[in-house]
């Protein structure tokens, strides 16, 4: 349904209704609490935590009930399109090496979110994250949506590398935007994606991902 807003200007941005999406490396399926001990297995790691995820490394939690208790509150079950990362062929056909989010919707503005994202160390720096965020991105601006926002915490390099690699722009920093689990403050570097530059950035995740032409998703050693 398109929306009318300031100045007359009709905005046609909707939240997608979630669906599984397919791609040449994964595919993302809708999340549900109930997959959360699977979820564990992938990201129940404390390298995983140690970037920001989860509010750091004291929000890490070495057992999957315990994980499972704090997770379900961490995402945005209802308001949010929350998905599994799942290996789409290959020896790890099916496996769930993930989890990212396209959340946050204010289709007024036209803005989306992309973030609740983490993987198993054993796939960093595959294929998995740069065709994750082609089939986000592509979802988002397929749906209306001009501008979307992704985040980290400021002590995230690796992060922050890794979201400039995607032709994110800098926008800059909140500060004090949240707690971390250790009771600090987090300050928050955001990026964003406009619809304009969409085209560009899709080249180059689509170039990425030819690097690897037929190669299946695989474990690495940690």
């Amino acid at each position: 349904m398109a929306l009318r807003g300031w100045h007359n200007v009709v905005v046609t941005a909707i939240r997608p209704v979630p669906r599984p999406i397919g791609g040449r490396f994964i595919r993302l399926e809708p999340l549900t609490p109930a997959q959360l001990p699977e979820l564990f297995g992938a990201i129940g790691h404390p390298e995983v935590f140690a970037g920001g995820y989860g509010g750091g490394p004291l929000g890490y939690r070495d057992n999957v009930d315990d994980f499972v208790e704090i997770s379900r509150d961490a995402f945005p079950w209802a308001t949010g399109n929350v998905y599994g990362v799942r290996v789409a062929s290959g020896p790890l056909e099916g496996t769930l090496v993930g989890t990212s989010t396209l959340a946050d919707f204010e289709p007024e503005v036209e803005h989306a979110h992309i973030g609740w994202t983490a993987y198993d160390p054993r796939v960093w720096g595959s294929q998995v994250n740069a065709e994750a965020k082609l089939l986000l991105l592509g979802l988002a601006f397929d749906s209306g949506f001009g501008r979307v926002k992704i985040q980290t915490d400021v002590l995230n390099d690796r992060s922050r590398a890794a979201i400039l690699r995607l032709g994110a722009k800098f926008e800059g920093i909140t500060r004090r935007a949240r707690l971390r689990a250790d009771g600090t403050w987090r300050d928050t570097v955001v990026f964003s994606i406009l619809v304009d530059e969409w085209p560009d950035v899709r080249a180059g995740l689509e170039s990425r991902l030819e690097r690897w032409a037929d190669r299946p998703v695989v474990f690495r050693n940690r």
